[in-house]
């Protein structure tokens, strides 16, 4: 017998996703996976207090606006994920432990605990599936238009992590393929101001992401993750900045990758 089917999101709920500039014109397209804090009505603040929805548990502080931004500015599509990583993690594939965490850093996260296959699956195909459903179906569409994509994951990181500092100003990720991160690395290295972590505070790989292994790695297309440390993004001064910064280096590192390989 299949598990009984449980309605997760009302019609006073936020939608799932966010998309700007679908018909952009950059060949960049971006995706924020942790851009949004939002918890469905049924499910309430997760046995929370209001305030732990607001700290980095919960979301990519900034990212948003620095990826609404830096869309503006490319004239780019962008696929922004609006619930919180709380609820489901949309960077993990479902089996990951981390999937719906029951602990995030330190903090227990009462209301994901004990949870039926039925809620899970809920979580799954009313937010996740929607979120990379859309990031599918432009890729799709520009794949069959022959046009050229190169897929920049955006996210930000918290500067305190259970007690350890991270002084780097930003991070660029990868996996398979490093060939765009290390255009990205030596670009801002080289913008003087700035320390950057190589696969840091993170690194890619298939058991801790979802998107670029999805959607760039799969694909065979150009990719990178670049991460942001969140003092610096908390305001919309420090989000447009970064933007500003993104939207000179992204386009140069893509030029500098099409001279070497095409």
């Amino acid at each position: 017998m299949s598990a009984r089917r449980i309605t997760l999101l009302e019609a006073d709920d936020p939608e799932a996703v966010r998309v700007l500039c679908p018909d952009g014109c950059s060949q960049i397209m971006l995706t924020a996976d942790h851009a949004g804090r939002a918890s469905p009505r049924r499910l309430g603040s997760l046995g929370l207090p209001a305030r732990e929805l607001e700290r980095h548990i919960a979301w990519d502080i900034g990212i948003a606006g620095v990826t609404a931004r830096l869309s503006a500015a490319l004239d780019a599509p962008a696929v922004l994920q609006l619930y919180s990583r709380l609820v489901i993690d949309c960077n993990r594939a479902h089996k990951a432990e981390s999937s719906i965490p029951t602990v995030s850093e330190t903090t227990a996260v009462p209301g994901n605990r004990h949870l039926l296959p039925a809620a899970r699956a809920a979580r799954q195909r009313d937010i996740f599936a929607p979120y990379h459903a859309r990031i599918r179906a432009l890729l799709d569409a520009r794949q069959q238009d022959r046009r050229r994509t190169v897929l920049v994951a955006m996210h930000s990181f918290t500067p305190l992590f259970k007690g350890e500092r991270r002084p780097m100003h930003a991070g660029v990720l990868y996996n398979r393929d490093p060939r765009l991160a290390r255009i990205m690395l030596d670009l801002l290295r080289a913008e003087g101001d700035l320390k950057v972590g190589d696969n840091a505070p993170y690194a890619v790989s298939d058991a801790t992401d979802y998107t670029i292994p999805e959607h760039g790695e799969r694909r065979g297309i150009p990719h990178v993750e670049i991460e942001i440390r969140q003092d610096l993004i908390a305001d919309a001064g420090g989000q447009e900045a970064w933007a500003e910064r993104l939207a000179r280096l992204l386009p140069a590192a893509d030029a500098r990758f099409r001279e070497l390989w095409g």
